[in-house]
């Protein structure tokens, strides 16, 4: 089964080593597959590739054996690395990466491929033949990115929602009390890096949050 067959938004954990402040990272990412996350994304800018490697390496076997996929942040070279190309792993890229057409014409037509926008203007610039899901934020402040623009809050998602029909996830300052207002105002799913990577029990984060997203997400009756 490819990653394509299991991919699912809806509790997507971002995380590096350096997000991890009360366990390790491989501590923090079997607790958050036990807390039910549905994808995992590895976030680690300052690597080198081989260090990339080995660090993904350790990492998605459990993650292949979750059903959950591996998504590698931004480097294309490696996630090729890593089985890409047959659909081992996704790939998720933002504005100042490599262009989204060059992305996907050297990954090919396979792996799953997503996006970071915020504005509506962004986000109807995407070739939605070309990605398959967009990431819109930061939705409220955060302190995990160096130099993250403003806020967009809920608003700035729902503007988002309106020009694209591809799936989002809201990401930035997402916790279980705010997972409501991001699938309220049209994502599929919350990226999450401090509630979860953060917490003291990361298992019970991500449940917390899994809970959020399904209570918001189930249709209410006429």
């Amino acid at each position: 089964m490819s990653v394509r067959d299991r991919f699912d938004l809806s509790v997507y954990l971002v995380v590096g080593r350096g997000d991890c402040r009360h366990h390790g990272l491989e501590a923090v990412v079997a607790a958050a597959l036990a807390g039910g996350a549905t994808c995992v994304q590895l976030r680690e800018k300052h690597l080198s590739a081989s260090e990339y490697l080995d660090l993904a390496r350790t990492l998605l076997p459990r993650l292949e054996r979750a059903g959950v996929p591996l998504v590698v942040n931004d480097r294309v070279e490696e996630a090729l690395a890593l089985g890409a190309a047959s659909g081992r792993v996704a790939v998720h890229v933002g504005q100042g990466d490599m262009p989204v057409a060059e992305v996907r014409e050297r990954l090919g037509p396979v792996p799953i491929l997503g996006l970071s926008v915020r504005t509506p203007e962004e986000a109807g610039a995407v070739p939605e033949d070309l990605v398959d899901h967009l990431g819109v934020g930061p939705v409220y402040a955060t302190a995990t990115k160096a130099n993250a623009p403003a806020p967009i809050g809920p608003e700035g998602l729902a503007a988002v929602r309106a020009v694209t029909g591809l799936p989002l996830v809201g990401i930035g300052g997402v916790t279980a009390a705010r997972a409501p207002e991001v699938i309220a105002a049209g994502a599929q799913g919350v990226a999450v890096v401090s509630a979860i990577a953060c917490a003291e029990d990361p298992e019970a984060a991500t449940r917390e949050i899994v809970q959020a997203v399904r209570a918001a997400s189930v249709p209410t009756s006429g």
